[in-house]
Order: C-alpha cells, then sequence, then structure tokens
C-alpha cells in the first residue's frame, strides 16, 4: 500500500471499530480471516509519513517481549515493505493505542539473533508470517515498539 491509496475495506472496518469502541471491539481480531485461526490481539500503530506528511493509523497483530510490544512489517509477503514501515525508519516515534491505553513509543527493527527469537514469537501468534516470507525475497521486519 502506498502512503496515498486508503487501507483496504476490511482494514479500515477494522480500524473504524477500533476507534470507535476504543478497543472494546477490534483489539481481538479473527485471524481466520487472514488464514489464521483463532482470535489475535490487535493494536492501532500511528505513524506520520516520511513523504507526504500524512498520519497513517494501521491495525496490527501484536505480540509482547517483556514489556515492549512486537509488530511484522509483512504487508502479506509482497516485494516491497508496508507504508507504515517506511514511516516508522524516518520517524521512530510512533503512537500506539493498546484496547483503550494511548500512548507513544519508539520504534527499532530487531537484528541477528534477536529477530530471529521474535519472529518465532509472532509466527507462534499468526502462522502466515511464515508463508509470507516465503512469498518475498525480503527479510520481513519484526518491529520492537517501547513505550517512552
Amino acid at each position: 500500500m502506498s502512503e496515498a491509496k486508503a487501507p483496504a475495506n476490511w482494514i479500515q472496518e477494522h480500524l473504524n471499530r477500533y476507534l470507535a469502541t476504543n478497543g472494546a471491539e477490534g483489539y481481538l481480531w479473527d485471524a481466520s480471516v487472514g488464514g489464521g485461526k483463532g482470535m489475535v490481539p490487535t493494536l492501532l500503530l500511528t505513524t506520520v509519513g516520511n513523504k507526504s506528511g500524512r498520519v497513517l493509523t494501521m491495525p496490527l497483530i501484536f505480540g509482547r517481549s517483556g514489556s515492549d510490544y512486537l509488530v511484522v512489517a509483512s504487508k502479506g509477503g509482497a516485494p516491497t515493505h508496508p507504508a507504515w514501515y517506511l514511516n516508522l525508519q524516518a520517524q521512530p516515534e510512533v503512537e500506539l493505542q493498546v484496547k483503550g491505553d494511548k500512548f507513544k513509543a519508539r520504534a527499532r527493527t530487531a537484528a541477528g539473533e534477536e529477530r530471529a527469537s521474535l519472529w518465532a514469537k509472532m509466527v507462534g501468534i499468526y502462522g502466515p508470517y511464515e508463508q509470507y516470507q516465503a512469498k518475498t525475497d525480503r527479510q520481513i521486519p519484526v518491529v520492537v515498539l517501547t513505550r517512552m
């Protein structure tokens, strides 16, 4: 998705429901929609466009590592990174909403052994990440979000 495009309808519906209910609806997402199993937790990540300056908010599946939040920049295995990932690379200070908890966080991309460990954790939450990685030559980033 480029910064100029709106999110797909199902993503926009998820985002709207999350925002309208302060996370009471939308926090748990039915992963079968995307080929996964069961209900998975989601957060809202807000970045500022690195080229457009537009605010972009995306619902993303997340995991935890201690007090940090983890998200995966998969874009369904597309050959390019998602816009939100490019945005946080340019400006690592982001905003998160987890259910009704809204806060600022600093993003960084995991590397090496840390990435391998966190990748396995995220695949355990949402199995289709493995198929996404198999579809692309890029290494799909695992992003660590630390509350500020």
